[in-house]
């Protein structure tokens, strides 16, 4: 704590402010917006276009007229075999979106959904791990969006909110989180929402209007822009990736092969090749175009996407493990990738959306990778966390306090022994690896799950021993390779003791009530910031980032 009771390294973040009174019934069931199962169900309507209008499309192209002979006589059964399967088609997404129902009352969002099958899934608000707003293409042209809720041990979305005008879901968005956050007295208790596409207030499920009481909504909490990755920089990024090197150097053999034996099948096999690293390209460009980092009382907010949108907020406290990469190619520009582990998001049954939802950084210079780290990691447990971080992500041998591979194990790894190795502050271990492709693994103290030791023959032969962290599913795994066995084993005892200690001092899942003291020491006086308006102060993290640049 500083004198001001300022976490360091956190700018003074304004709470949400809460909006006014309004009065809703205890428990009411909302519905989504009546356009929803038709979004979600436009490929079937499309396949239905098609099943009956191909061959006239085909005759079109032929130059076949384009009602063939007898046509009349069918007319009229085609048009009726076509007007009962769009009937039913219509009428399930009625009765889809009629029997879509959620509710936020006593602590718990819930959903209630299906038709024939019925399905019933709740989440509770101080268990959640992030919420996205996601916007396809055809949902922003109507204006709607889809909220996910991440909840711990979920094994995917929880919840899945799919449409609600974007603006309710904003606004439900803010109210979960700040409900869930500790923002808002009474979490726990029975909380309404005002909002919702299907109607005004009693308008939900049979018994929904009950006694009247009112209830707060919070309106959506100012944030401070951190960052913003320019496209020309993202474009870079994928030009010099790993995909891109070995394309090259595929065609390369492939020219020398062709050369050599005059035979130019060789080329066909770059066609595959080339045709993925296309949709490859476009997945990254389409996922990561406009991407913009800003911090709020709710939590870091994350917004990317060309065509389709999305909007994450991933509260603090809930990343489980941070891992920052630079591939060779991107060393002489300064370049880092930054990827998290957060409950949820690593278990997606989509694994490209899972990968993209885990980016927390998809190429930032030293000081975007500093600043993200302070919102990350408010605190980050030295008084020198440029010196130290920069240590983790380029230096070799002791520098910054690591501690390495003893040279006795050089052979195991002759090009990374020096850079493999750790470093632990007050409240996180550092892990270091990689001499071509430097990695950089944070894991902060309460959120080591449970470790082991693990040690081969040979790592016998050379008395070292590998250190394995277990956390959260996701694209970082913590692993600390080929320390020396003493090292590894008083660290083991050490990490152990932190661990435990940092849980102890975590007395509650709200994450607001962990920093309250930061929250209100802000000065009464100090006004909201609109979101945009003003950029947020700088860090413990950023201005020594300034030096290290």
């Amino acid at each position: 704590m500083t004198a001001d009771g300022q976490l360091p390294g956190r700018p003074v973040v304004p709470p949400a402010a809460a909006g006014p009174e309004t009065i809703v019934a205890d428990g009411e069931w909302l519905r989504v917006h009546p356009a929803s199962p038709f979004i979600r169900g436009w490929v079937a309507l499309a396949a239905i276009a098609f099943f009956f209008g191909r061959d006239l499309f085909e005759r079109s192209l032929q130059g076949q007229p384009v009602f063939e002979e007898g046509f009349s006589r069918r007319a009229p059964w085609l048009l009726g075999g076509g007007a009962v399967v769009l009937a039913v088609a219509v009428l399930g997404f009625v009765l889809t979106w009629y029997f879509t129902k959620y509710q936020v009352s006593a602590g718990y969002v819930r959903v209630n959904s299906g038709l024939l099958f019925r399905q019933h899934r709740q989440a509770r608000l101080d268990r959640v791990q992030a919420i996205d707003i996601v916007q396809p293409l055809l949902a922003r042209i109507f204006g709607l969006a889809e909220l996910k809720f991440e909840v711990a041990d979920a094994g995917e979305s929880a919840v899945r909110l799919a449409y609600l005008k974007i603006s309710d879901a904003r606004q439900l968005r803010a109210t979960i989180l700040a409900h869930a956050s500790g923002a808002v007295a009474g979490a726990g208790s029975s909380t309404g929402f005002v909002g919702g596409s299907g109607g005004p207030p009693g308008t939900g499920s049979a018994g929904a209007v009950g006694r009247q009481h009112p209830t707060q909504h919070a309106s959506e909490a100012p944030e401070f822009t951190v960052l913003a990755v320019p496209p020309s920089r993202l474009v870079g990024s994928l030009l010099l990736s790993e995909q891109s090197f070995f394309i090259v150097m595929g065609g390369a053999a492939s020219v020398v092969l062709s050369a050599l034996t005059d035979n130019r099948a060789f080329y066909f096999y770059l066609v595959p090749a080339a045709l993925g690293l296309a949709a490859s390209y476009w997945n990254f460009f389409n996922k990561g175009y406009n991407f913009t980092a800003a911090i709020s009382p709710d939590g870091i907010r994350l917004r990317y996407g060309l065509l389709d949108t999305q909007a994450q907020t991933l509260p603090p406290g809930r990343i489980q493990a941070v891992k920052v990469a630079q591939p060779p190619l991107w060393r002489p520009f300064g370049w880092y990738r930054m990827q998290v582990n957060v409950a949820g998001y690593g278990t997606s049954g989509n694994a490209v959306e899972g990968n993209t939802r885990t980016i927390l950084l998809p190429v930032g210079k030293f000081a975007d990778v500093l600043a993200m780290l302070s919102l990350v990691l408010p605190d980050p447990g030295t008084n020198h966390p440029e010196a130290v971080f920069s240590a983790g992500l380029g230096g070799f041998d002791t520098d910054g306090g690591f501690v390495t591979t003893p040279r006795r194990a050089w052979l195991l790894a002759p090009l990374a022994w020096r850079r493999n190795g750790f470093a632990a502050t007050d409240t996180a271990l550092l892990i270091r690896s990689g001499r071509w492709w430097r990695e950089l693994v944070v894991v902060p103290h309460q959120r080591t799950q449970s470790m082991a030791l693990q040690q081969g023959p040979l790592a016998r032969r050379f008395r070292v021993a590998d250190l394995v962290l277990h956390t959260t599913a996701g694209p970082v795994a913590p692993r600390l390779t080929q320390a020396g066995l003493d090292e590894a084993r008083q660290l083991f005892d050490e990490q152990s003791a932190r661990a435990r200690l940092a849980r102890k001092r975590q007395t509650t899942e709200q994450w607001l009530r962990q920093v309250v003291p930061a929250v209100e020491s802000a000065p009464e006086s100090t006004p909201a910031v609109e979101p945009g308006a003003a950029p947020a102060p700088r860090t413990h993290y950023q201005q020594e980032g300034q030096q290290h640049g």
